[in-house]
Parts: C-alpha cells; structure tokens; sequence
C-alpha cells in the first residue's frame, strides 16, 4: 500500500495548515476577493489569491524564478524535514519528483512580453525556462538535489491529479522508493481572460450547485504530498482516470467518463460508494460542470454520501486543483474539523439537480474514506481515493 506521509499546501485558505483547517471548518475564505485589473476589460473579478508571504528563488536557480515555483517553495517548507529523511534513507536517486500545472511562469512570461513591447527588449535575467511548462518538477529536482525521475503533467484541471497516480505507478512499477507529488498554478491574465471569452467566470463569489450559479472564480494555490510506502495516517486507496472524447471545453451530457474515473477508483480500493464517508466534487459553478457531475453521484450514490465543492473557499486552482482538494481531503481525515458545507446563502440549492447528499449543517467524517474528483478540458478526468489504512 502507498501511504501519504506528509502534505503541505498553500491557497486561498491560508499560508499554513493550521490556518486552512480553521478556516476550513469555518468557510472563511480570506484570499477570495474583488481584484483588478486582471481583465483586459479592466473589469473587477473575484480570484482566490496567497496573501502570504512567499520564499525566494535561491539565486543559484535564478533560471527558475517565477511565482508558481515561489508556492510550491512555500508548500515543500511544511514538509521539508521529511522530504530531507526521505532523501538521507533511500538516496536522491531514488527520490522522484511529478508535479502538475497549466500556468506554470506564464505570468512571468506575460510581464516579459508587455516589457518588450515598451522598451524593444525582454528584460533582464528573463529566461523562457521561467515559464516553460515543464519547470515546476524540474525546479524541485535541483532545489532538493535529487537524481530520479522528473516531469511535469499539463493536463488542464487534472493535472496534479494525474501527478498523483503517476507517483502511485512510480513506486508500484519499482522506479522510485519515493515520490513527491502535486502541483501549483499562480494567477495570470492569459487563463482569466481566457475563462472570460468562455463566459464562464462568476460576476460574484462563485456558488457550486446553486440554482443562480454563473462561473467560476479562478484561484491559485500549491499543495505537495511526500508518497512512500511507509506506514502512515492515511493512504492511497485507489485512483481512476479516463477520458471522454466529447468536446474541447464541456463535460460529456451524462458524465460516462467522470463515473468510470470514479467507479474505477472504487474498484481499486476494493470499495463501494456506501464505503466513502465524503466526496469532495469538482463542483466548479459552472451550469453544465455541476448539472453532470450530480447526474452520476445521483447514480453512484443518491443522498447516502455527504459531498459538496471547496471550490468557493479556494476559488478554481486549474492544474493545481486536484492536489488542492487531494491535500484537503487528507485534512479532513487526519484534524477532527467538520466537512465542508456548500453555501447557498445567496441562492437556495438547484432543485433541478435532484438530492445528492450535498452538506448543507454541520456534520463531521463518519467513515474514514474520502473520493476527490477532478475534472478538465478535453474530457479529462480524474479521481483519487484517501482513507485510513484497514
């Protein structure tokens, strides 16, 4: 069995686990606020931001500087004892590093190009390496020193969700002893005014399965898990993925792919959905998101399984998302905090979505299995399966 033997993350919540517990169990969101200007529109919108403060590049590795590495810095020093036992017990050539993410420096890239564009030149120390995709597990190689394998995944808002399961089949296929997972995306113009032409950002606080839902707010965030398989408090059940081959940016209409990622996870832990004591759902406000992915809860389990969205306490991570929710769930199974309620303080509940369990008071983890979905462009999805080892 893999186990999870530390986490560290870092987003709208909060910069330290104990914040993000707290304001877990309150739903207070203090990175989520009305920012401009983001749009070219110069419109406010409403993002999930880290207020606190962040690490620097070490000069050494000037050719990584970018906010994305700066929080996943951030997430590594939480657990960098670890990480450093991890190194000294099995040796660096055995330590791998798979990281996912969709903006990686694009924001760095963004402030070159508007540079040059003023001045005839990029700036100075800009390197392309800053917001190449790829940078953000070869940056943590070189930071750590470690020789195994390393690369990155961009596969949209699954991203550090696949990372996951790749560092899962790293250890099961004998090519790594250990194996640091997870991802990060900062906030920058390209994605939130991409997500603006699709008309699906939010003109307020996102609202997951509300009846007046109307988008997403984007976020950023890091969030690193040190996977062994040494004995620890929670472990890697199962994971799913598959693929829908339906559109570009929609969900299939009846969510075939999303419930296979999720039955096959199931499959994998030896489970059924009546096991799970809560499903932390993609649940990104968007009318066709929340409409298919309550269509197949309400087939895999009705209202027997509480499960609501985080989304609008850590605003839409993109690639870092799935690591996010992943590194929450583990919270929720190792802090005796109460399960993340959905808000529909502003909106009552879409009726139209029939009852599937969504929580709405205070309830708490009645069994010690937690399903994470994660779910992106190209039908791309994704689901991770955490609980306390039997």
């Amino acid at each position: 069995m893999i186990y999870f033997s530390a986490v560290g993350m870092v987003n709208a919540l909060g910069g330290q686990l104990d914040e993000i517990a707290n304001n877990l169990a309150a739903g207070y969101a203090p990175g989520i606020s009305l920012q401009s200007p983001w749009l070219t529109s110069k419109q406010p919108i409403w993002l999930g931001q880290v207020f606190s403060p962040l690490p620097e590049i070490p000069a050494t590795l000037a050719l990584h500087r970018s906010r994305n590495n700066r929080l996943l810095m951030a997430a590594l020093q939480q657990i960098q004892p670890q990480v450093d036992d991890a190194i000294a017990r099995y040796g660096a050539d055995r330590v791998a590093v798979v990281m996912g993410t969709s903006t990686s420096g694009i924001a760095e890239g963004e402030e070159a190009v508007q540079f040059s564009q003023q001045r005839g030149d990029f700036p100075a120390g800009y390197h392309y390496q800053q917001q190449e995709l790829g940078d953000p597990a070869r940056f943590l190689s070189r930071l750590l020193g470690v020789s195994g394998a390393a690369y990155t995944l961009s596969t949209a808002c699954s991203s550090s969700a696949r990372a996951i399961i790749s560092g899962q089949r790293l250890i099961a296929a004998g090519l790594a002893d250990v194996v640091l997972v997870g991802g990060a995306d900062s906030l920058c113009r390209m994605p939130i005014n991409g997500f603006a032409s699709l008309e699906a950002l939010s003109a307020d606080r996102c609202q997951p399965f509300a009846a007046d839902r109307d988008g997403i707010n984007i976020g950023e965030a890091a969030a690193l898990m040190l996977l062994t398989r040494e004995s620890a408090a929670v472990a890697l059940l199962g994971v799913g993925e598959s693929s829908d081959a339906w559109h570009m940016s929609a969900p299939h209409p009846q969510g075939e792919g999303a419930e296979r990622a999720m039955r096959m996870a199931l499959q994998q832990a030896g489970m059924v959905a009546e096991d799970l004591g809560y499903i932390n759902l993609h649940g990104t406000a968007t009318e066709q998101n929340d409409r298919v992915e309550a269509q197949v809860i309400a087939r895999l389990c009705g209202n027997r399984v509480p499960c609501s969205s985080t989304k609008h306490l850590t605003g839409h991570t993109l690639g870092a998302a799935g690591a996010t929710e992943a590194a929450l769930s583990w919270l929720l199974l190792t802090r005796a905090i109460p399960l993340p309620r959905q808000d529909f303080s502003r909106s009552a509940a879409d009726a139209r979505l029939g009852d599937i369990g969504l929580v709405t008071d205070e309830q708490y983890l009645a069994k010690g299995a937690i399903l994470s979905n994660s779910f992106a462009f190209g039908g791309n999805n994704a689901s991770i399966l955490l609980g306390v080892p039997q």
